[in-house]
């Protein structure tokens, strides 16, 4: 028997859910992906509502998912939830540890999210990371917790991006997956970076991923379950 270490799995993390049952980034999506065997938590979009109250979206109007004209900057909580948007709390409430989330800040949300955060996973932010692509949304968290685990969210992995990593105070990197190979795995690890891949629909790119030491992946469709495993099937 080889004497090599074994490298443990990939997190797998529902990309908004899974919205093949219900619509991204909503309660029943994210209940959905995490009634699937083999999914370890989510990964889910954060802005804030004209109140001030860090909700669930991806883009910035609800056009593309909800059909609707209006922003959520325009929007209280209470209005979005009318339109199926729910609020950060209330996706805390039905994916508490040891459910892993990849919280995604679209924006700079100020203390608002670290608030609602802490009340639920805690001072230590239990089996969470924040990420964004905005580093100052990232400058935000590390300044108010800086003991907090951040990924930069990325499209690339060239050097400077890695740096920049580094720079925030970033735990890790979540890049897009065409921009993973061994190289660039390497540089990542390298600079003492975890390294997370976005986003994978299939068994065989998540084998490629899994096999160069991604730390977790994001993932939809059939990727949400682990090879031979049916949709739906018993844990």
């Amino acid at each position: 028997m080889s004497g090599t270490p074994r490298v443990a799995a990939p997190l797998r993390l529902a990309h908004r859910g899974d919205h093949r049952a219900a619509p991204e980034n909503t309660l029943a999506a994210c209940r959905a992906a995490l009634a699937l065997p083999g999914v370890d938590g989510l990964e889910f979009d954060v802005r804030l509502a004209a109140d001030g109250v860090p909700i669930l979206l991806h883009d910035e109007t609800l056009a593309r998912v909800q059909g609707r004209p209006e922003s959520a900057a325009a929007l209280t909580a209470v209005e979005l939830a009318r339109h199926g948007i729910p609020t950060l709390a209330e996706l805390l409430a039905v994916a508490p540890a040891p459910a892993f989330l990849d919280v995604e800040l679209k924006e700079d949300c100020g203390a608002a999210a670290v608030e609602v955060l802490e009340h639920a996973r805690g001072a230590s932010l239990e089996r969470a990371v924040v990420s964004s692509f905005e580093p100052a949304a990232l400058e935000t968290v590390r300044r108010l917790r800086p003991a907090w685990g951040c990924w930069l969210n990325v499209e690339d992995l060239a050097p400077a991006t890695v740096a920049a990593a580094v720079a925030l105070g970033c735990r890790g990197v979540s890049a897009e997956r065409v921009a993973i190979d061994a190289a660039s795995a390497a540089r990542v690890r390298a600079a003492g970076l975890e390294l997370a891949a976005w986003t994978v629909v299939g068994h065989a790119e998540w084998d490629r991923l899994a096999a160069l030491g991604v730390a977790a992946i994001c993932v939809e469709r059939e990727a949400l379950s682990s090879r031979g495993t049916p949709r739906g099937a018993a844990g």
